[in-house]
């Protein structure tokens, strides 16, 4: 939501959805066209629909362990309930290209209770040509065994993995060009045990998901209780920018009461009303509420669990502002932050959704190099973004901005130079929820909210780092160390390494580049730091090395 009076959205509304999904089909089968199939269960998703045999299938389950990598609203219920072959499976009206993409991927849970007999915990991915009175005689199967008890991603890759072939004659897999059916399979067949399986994130485009290093919860607010919001979390920005008017040519007071802003049956609801009201000297037609976190923070990952308003001339908004910006009545301006103007301080709009372009969210960067009407965005449609909630994702690295909807990523932000015209983001930036009003709302609106379930951030685990997780252990002493720590340096083809320093909650203290010309190197001017544990990162060659210390 930029400080200024411009508008983010793209030049052209995006098509229905309808036609939306009519062209991912399209573009899913067509020869030479790279295949994107995937179904989040949550209505998003171009895989029409599952079938059971000798399994129940419920595809709009609700998650019923909202824990770990999957905090998805809805996944599908898989009953095994004792069926010699039970599986699901759906099929797609071509046939998939296994010639450049080989890759599928899913999430699943299989709860122990949920398990009889002896067979080994697996999950079987078999492609399959549906069109064939005697399918399976086309089969080719990847098994991979799983953990119960929590949710895992698990990747079947039809280049590289071992498998089986029904028909030992069969080409090999990445000739096959008659493949039209997927199946997954839970605890084999030829048996009659029963099996309870949640599977979410089905996909095919070649490339599996990366597991996000910012695992540590360190914030969030999953607004229980009923009532005001909780006021050591959140800050009610009220005060009007100078001439009265907030920007963009909005046209709502912000205020603090329950009215805009309160805390229902474990949701946050934001409103945005219709009703003439009058604060600072000045009368307007609608109100809406405005919270400021009272955390801050650098790097990491940020997920807002969100139901959109609808309407017209409604701009709700989740974004960040730097903490250091020195705009009037904002909470970290008022507890004496405030010396950078916009757009130095960076703006990072995690999610925009503008009432005229329903169902299209957007994300967005604002800095000295492109602000207002930035070049920088990107976005995608979400045909539940007001019926349904959905994830609403900031990946934030000292590389690059990942956003995503349910895991799906639709724009990143990776300039190729890093300065303070193109990446203020060094420094800490704070979290606002709000939902603006444009001049074009109709009189016949009324009231809309946006409902938000939670909101969490997350940072590096620093004390989950494993000395090995490098090729070769990064060794550093004296450990626990007070002014200097001595750095022995891995075997390196070339002599320019970056260092990084971070504290516990992952926030980047120190960045630099340096070149080295002997077996070690040193990291001075540690007295300055709190007594705790740091996280060394070092990176050379296109590999990164991590060690642990304690400033004494």
């Amino acid at each position: 939501m930029p400080l200024h009076p411009t508008n983010t959205r793209p030049a052209h509304a995006p098509a229905s959805l309808f036609q939306w999904l009519f062209c991912a089909l399209l573009l899913a089968h067509l020869p030479g066209k790279a295949q994107f199939l995937t179904d989040d269960f949550e209505g998003n998703g171009n895989i029409g629909s599952w079938v059971g045999d000798d399994c129940a299938v419920n595809a709009a389950f609700a998650n019923p362990q909202v824990q770990g990598i999957n905090s998805s609203a809805t996944v599908l219920r898989y009953h095994d309930t004792g069926g010699q072959y039970a599986n699901v499976r759906f099929d797609i009206p071509g046939n998939f290209d296994l010639t450049s993409q080989q890759t599928f991927s899913l999430k699943i849970y299989v709860p122990s209770s949920g398990i009889t007999g002896t067979a080994l915990n697996q999950v079987s991915l078999k492609l399959q040509n549906g069109v064939l009175n005697s399918p399976w005689t086309t089969q080719c199967e990847i098994i991979k065994p799983i953990q119960l008890n929590q949710w895992q991603t698990v990747t079947f890759n039809f280049a590289s993995d071992p498998y089986l072939n029904y028909n030992q004659n069969s080409p090999p897999r990445v000739q096959r060009a008659d493949f039209n059916r997927a199946i997954i399979q839970v605890n084999g067949e030829n048996n009659n045990f029963q099996v309870v399986a949640f599977i979410d994130d089905f996909l095919f485009n070649g490339t599996p998901p990366t597991p996000s290093p910012y695992t540590q919860l360190v914030w969030s607010d999953e607004f229980n209780g009923n009532g005001a919001i909780d006021t050591s979390k959140w800050f009610h920005q009220t005060q009007l920018p100078a001439g009265g008017s907030w920007f963009n040519g909005e046209i709502q007071h912000y205020t603090n009461r329950t009215a805009n802003s309160y805390v229902a049956n474990g949701n946050l609801h934001i409103v945005a009303k219709r009703e003439n009201f009058t604060a600072q000297g000045h009368t307007k037609t609608h109100t809406s509420a405005r919270l400021n976190s009272k955390f801050a923070f650098t790097n990491g990952r940020v997920e807002v669990r969100a139901m959109l308003p609808t309407g017209v001339g409604t701009w709700p908004a989740i974004w960040t502002l730097g903490k250091n910006i020195n705009e009037a009545g904002a909470y970290w301006q008022t507890r004496g932050f405030g010396t950078t103007s916009w757009p130095a301080c960076g703006e990072i709009d995690i999610m925009e959704h503008w009432g005229d372009n329903q169902n299209f969210v957007q994300s967005a960067m604002h800095t000295p190099s492109s602000s207002g009407n930035t070049v920088n965005k990107g976005g995608q449609t979400i045909p539940t973004a007001s019926t349904a909630f959905h994830v609403y994702e900031l990946e934030w690295s000292p590389e690059k901005m990942v956003f995503s909807v349910d895991g799906r990523v639709h724009y990143t932000y990776n300039p190729p130079v890093k300065n303070a015209s193109t990446w203020p983001f060094t420094a800490d930036q704070y979290l606002i929820l709000n939902i603006a009003i444009q001049p074009i709302i109709p009189p016949s609106f009324t009231e809309s909210a946006m409902v938000i379930d939670y909101v969490r951030v997350y940072q590096l685990d620093v004390t989950s780092v494993a000395e090995t997780a490098a090729p070769k252990p990064l060794r550093v002493y004296p450990n626990p160390a007070r002014e200097q720590l001595h750095i022995e340096l891995p075997a390196l083809s070339e002599q320019s390494v970056t260092l990084r320093l971070l504290n516990a909650q992952g926030q980047l203290l120190r960045s630099e580049e340096r070149l080295v010309t002997g077996p070690s190197t040193q990291l001075e001017e540690l007295g300055s730091l709190p007594a705790g544990l740091y996280l060394l990162q070092l990176e050379a060659g296109g590999r990164r090395y991590f060690a642990r210390f304690v400033r004494e």
